[in-house]
């Protein structure tokens, strides 16, 4: 009989972000992302910052509970764009984060090496941002992922089918309630028209009371104690074996800093669930292959976590979103075609989530914390400085193709 168990994923990720970009700098200069001011448009201030905030102190707490509990285990996806900036500006986190991996209870899950869309723009482009990300995690870790999941856990019936069919034990999704009904994200569930790959499904109340809610003083469980959390996950384990707390690495630090007390309460979680009988950890794959399937899902339509809708409205909600999404990938062929390493890696810059997020018009309207994550005044700025980097990359295609002239060289 197997144990009842947290499976514990953190997601971490640093996009590169575009500086003020302006139609000036088009055809003259290519850096769409090296902003020599102090501003959050900074991507070496902006790791630097996080770093000390999050990446390091969380890291050494993390080696601390693998050093006490022997069964604490967790699983994090880290995307090839926070590798290179850590290369670059932070060795050390590097460093930090290849000791968790090398206790062999820290699982590394795949997704596309550059946090992008691309799986509902160009599958040929997915699986390669997916294999660069197998062959980077290769390299710097010396381990190979065998669970997946896709940017902002956007999950269909598609992506589960393509995921089985390249031996994926395991795939990611929100537990989002109309898909579930009356089920409860506590189980292990197989995606309908699969084989052997298995579904596990964000328990996204008990994840978002850590990661969204923890330190709003507003809230009415606030100042929430490890002893009410952990009743909480008692009484959550009573719908099913596991509980799948999903979020953002960032969240601890970061997003609540560590004046609102999160390091502290994580530690004592970790403790006072261990401490209960028939409790553990499990990484991600051990799940998934540790308890049966409770039913089949289908998930047609793309769910992800992000917002109250769980669907793609955060990148794809408005016009500026969806053109700057369609001019990118209208490149592809052009890009790839040319060879230009320097080329591809900017086009494969710009494909990152983030940029979309940033054009969101929605939070913008109704000053939603969500404006928090943007470096730009407006989303409409976002868009320009985006825009002008695309002109740009046009004009660095016509060097290699007669682009518009109908004759590709």
């Amino acid at each position: 009989m197997n144990k009842r168990g947290i499976v514990l994923y953190l997601h971490v990720h640093q996009p590169w972000r575009v500086r003020e970009y302006s139609v000036f700098d088009t055809s003259h200069t290519h850096d769409y992302f090296s902003a020599a001011d102090e501003t959050d448009r900074n991507n070496k201030r902006v790791l630097e910052k996080v770093a000390d905030k999050s990446y390091r102190p969380m890291n050494a707490l993390l080696m601390k509970l693998l050093g006490t509990h022997p069964d604490f285990k967790l699983s994090l996806s880290i995307t090839g764009t926070f590798i290179e900036q850590c290369e670059a500006w932070a060795p050390d986190v590097l460093e930090d984060f290849k000791r968790l991996v090398a206790t062999g209870r820290v699982e590394i899950v795949a997704e596309t090496y550059y946090h992008s869309l691309a799986f509902f723009y160009s599958r040929e482009e997915f699986e390669r941002q997916v294999e660069l990300h197998r062959q980077k995690i290769q390299e710097v870790f010396g381990v190979t992922p065998t669970a997946l999941r896709n940017t902002e856990l956007a999950y269909n019936d598609e992506l589960a089918n393509w995921a089985d069919s390249k031996g994926y034990k395991a795939i990611l999704a929100e537990g989002w309630d109309p898909i579930l009904g009356d089920r409860s994200p506590n189980h292990v569930y197989r995606p309908s028209n699969t084989e052997s790959l298995r579904l596990l499904l964000k328990n996204y109340r008990l994840s978002d009371d850590i990661a969204f809610r923890f330190g709003n003083r507003d809230w009415q469980d606030w100042p929430l104690s490890a002893e009410t959390y952990a009743h909480w996950l008692d009484s959550s384990n009573e719908q099913g074996p596991l509980i799948n707390l999903f979020m953002d690495y960032e969240t601890f630090g970061e997003h609540q800093w560590a004046d609102t007390g999160i390091f502290d309460f994580f530690e004592s979680l970790v403790s006072k669930w261990l401490e209960r009988q028939n409790s553990t950890f499990y990484t991600v794959t051990e799940a998934s292959v540790s308890f049966e399937p409770g039913d089949e899902i289908s998930m047609p339509d793309t769910v992800t976590w992000a917002d109250t809708e769980r669907d793609l409205t955060a990148w794809l909600g408005n016009g500026m979103q969806h053109e700057a999404m369609r001019y990118l990938y209208h490149m592809e062929d052009d890009v790839m075609r040319s060879g230009d390493i320097g080329l591809i890696s900017d086009w494969r810059r710009l494909q990152t989530s983030d940029h979309a997020y940033y054009m969101c018009t929605k939070w913008f309207r109704d000053g939603d914390v969500h404006a928090y994550f943007s470096p730009y005044d407006s989303p409409y700025d976002a868009f320009l400085y985006y825009m002008n980097a695309i002109r740009d990359m046009r004009y660095r295609l016509m060097a290699y193709h007669n682009i518009g002239g109908g004759h590709h060289g």
